[in-house]
């Protein structure tokens, strides 16, 4: 199981053996490298202890538990979760300011408390398989522990994934492997299973104050969660810059925080459609950090994708993973073990399209008759090539589907969904997912009866962070493509703080009218490039289909599509993929595809990937 993890900490391995239990870990060290080895254990109370991740306000836990007689024998964060599980049982996690995947053996009591932070940021999956619990950062080391538990793939976790783009937890892909969702805790005690959440998403709690007063309350909370995820390492902290408004905000913060030389890492692309190098550039020169750049071509992205389906453990829909791992090889050559980045600011403060595409719909829902509010669709995506709302009467039919239900939650992500769940004609029959099953209804049917009170964009945000933010973004591109290179990402938006002051701001501060981020442009105005705060939005995207047609990487997609190949894995329908692969190869990847068409090849090729680097087949 170590082995299986040496990328996730190659800078130390333990072992701790307690009767019934094992627990193993690989550390990579960024607090009090020389005094935080785990398994760490507390033997007058017979724990031990396994914990991925940082606890950022583990200074000043280890005071309040000093004050309570805990002596304490090292520097780090891990012996204060230890000594605060301790000192205040489970309830020690709603302390935790941080991001973290934590398993407690009570020895005494033979009690295993299973922990995952509140938005999911690190991973943690089990399986229970005759009386026996194995758990572990991926699946692959589970696989490690019990070759038996590679079943193949779970048809109800497929169908979510061609859904939503990821599995929602506690499902997964894999047949009998569970994850443990976010913001939970597990516990096995007297020969069962229990689990619970600890923390929920708040958006009942309203902020007192004018838009100013917001402003100055979030740059405050943004600037002591930068300034916790930048000084409280002893190693080097660098930052992610894509050029938009989150990471140049982060950057900025970050330089304030440390005041002296500063490391940003920007991807560059050789097609222009991707491309955001003249932001990066005028933020670096802004700021006077130290600027790191790696270029991208399709070439590339292809090249590496087995890599990256190899360490996301999931089928993916975009290749947007790729180029980010590329990133975290360059941030682990220049020596940099940890980065920043601006992950959860769209999802927090109101800033992806598809809140400002449900803001139209739902005004246009109120008066399906009128031909001027639909107008207002071409005020959305003006980044795509292939834009939904380029073609006018395609773009009243798409999204004026389902204008009736603009009341329920789940409305604004119905568009999203619904081409999603088209990709499902790839799937083997065998697999295809049990006519009564609607994975959407059962979503909406699991949200907490209080959201039908909420504000329109809080159901959407709620939604987007269930179902986009922790299983595909967090899961796929995040800590997967970061640690991949044994690098730890740090997510300041993602402080507990920042998220509950975001919550509970009026939907105007974030959202105001189609303005995206309102507030936090008002934040960032004073720190960063005016081009930056006042630019068209660019979400992050990379070149999908066209990366696999072509010389250098057409003859090995044309293998692993095969009629052979597919058929072999039994997870896809042949004759489907082999009509897709055709069409796709003959438009060249160019832009004759559709959006559809582009995630199906993705979808199809990640698949077949995952098939061959985590279950052995081929």
């Amino acid at each position: 199981m170590t082995r299986a993890l040496h990328h996730r900490g190659p800078d130390d391995a333990g072992v701790h053996l307690s009767g019934a239990a094992g627990l193993a870990h690989t550390r990579l060290a960024i607090i009090d490298p020389s005094g935080g080895a785990q398994p760490m254990c507390l033997p007058e109370r017979d724990l031990a202890l396994v914990f991925n991740g940082e606890i950022y306000n583990y200074v000043e836990l280890r005071a309040e538990l000093a004050a309570a007689g805990h002596v304490f024998r090292t520097r780090s964060d891990t012996e204060v979760v230890l000594r605060a599980l301790a000192e205040w049982g489970d309830e020690a996690l709603r302390r935790f300011n941080g991001q973290w995947a934590i398993a407690l053996w009570d020895g005494a009591r033979r009690r295993l408390l299973l922990s995952r932070d509140r938005v999911g940021i690190h991973p943690l999956y089990y399986a229970d398989t005759a009386g026996r619990v194995v758990f572990a950062s991926e699946v692959k080391a589970i696989f490690a522990a019990d070759p038996s538990l590679r079943n193949g793939l779970d048809p109800i976790g497929l169908d979510q994934t061609f859904t939503f783009w990821a599995a929602i937890a506690p499902r997964t892909v894999f047949r009998g492997i569970s994850e443990l969702p976010p913001g939970h805790v597990r516990v096995y005690e007297d020969g069962r299973a229990t689990e619970r959440a600890y923390y929920t998403h708040d958006f009942e709690k309203r902020f007192i104050g004018t838009v100013e007063d917001a402003a100055v309350a979030v740059r405050e909370a943004l600037e002591r969660a930068t300034a916790l995820r930048m000084l409280r390492a002893d190693v080097p902290v660098g930052c992610y810059l894509s050029g938009g408004l989150d990471s140049s905000l982060v950057s900025a913060l970050g330089l304030r925080a440390k005041g002296e030389r500063f490391h940003t890492f920007s991807l560059r692309f050789a097609d222009a459609e991707f491309d955001e190098t003249g932001y990066q550039q005028t933020v670096a020169r802004a700021l006077g950090t130290e600027h790191h750049e790696v270029v991208v071509d399709k070439d590339d992205v292809a090249s590496v994708f087995p890599d990256v389906v190899r360490h996301a453990e999931r089928p993916l829909l975009r290749t947007a993973p790729a180029p980010l791992l590329l990133l975290s090889r360059l941030v682990a050559d220049r020596g940099t073990k940890v980065v920043l980045t601006g992950e959860g600011a769209d999802e927090f403060f109101g800033g992806y399209d598809l809140f400002r595409e449900g803001v139209v719909r739902r005004f246009w829902a109120r008066s399906p008759a009128s031909t001027r509010r639909p107008l207002l669709l071409q005020r959305l995506y003006p980044y795509l090539a292939r834009s939904p709302v380029a073609q006018r009467e395609m773009a009243m039919q798409f999204f004026g589907r389902d204008l009736g239900s603009y009341r329920q939650p789940g409305f604004a992500h119905g568009t999203r969904w619904t081409t999603t769940r088209a990709l499902r004609r790839m799937l083997s029959p065998d697999l295809r997912p049990p006519p009564e099953t609607d994975v959407v209804k059962d979503f909406l049917d699991g949200l907490p009866p209080e959201i039908a009170a909420w504000s329109p964009l809080a159901q959407d945000q709620l939604i987007e962070v269930l179902t986009l933010l922790g299983p595909y973004l967090l899961g796929s591109q995040g800590d997967r493509m970061l640690m991949a290179s044994s690098v730890e990402g740090r997510f300041p938006f993602l402080d507990p703080d920042v998220i509950d002051l975001a919550n509970s701001l009026p939907d105007s501060y974030k959202l105001r009218v189609l303005d995206e981020k309102h507030v936090l442009k008002r934040v960032a105005g004073p720190l960063v490039p005016s081009e930056i705060v006042t630019r068209k939005k660019q979400p992050y995207r990379a070149p999908d289909a066209v990366s696999f047609v072509g010389p250098a990487s057409s003859p090995a997609v044309d293998e692993l599509l095969s009629v052979d190949a597919v058929t072999r894995t039994g997870v896809l329908h042949a004759p489907a993929v082999q009509a897709l692969w055709k069409k796709c190869k003959a438009s060249a990847g160019a832009s004759a595809l559709s959006n559809t068409d582009n995630m199906a090849l993705v979808g199809a090729i990640s698949t077949q990937l995952l098939c061959r680097e985590l279950l052995g087949q081929s």
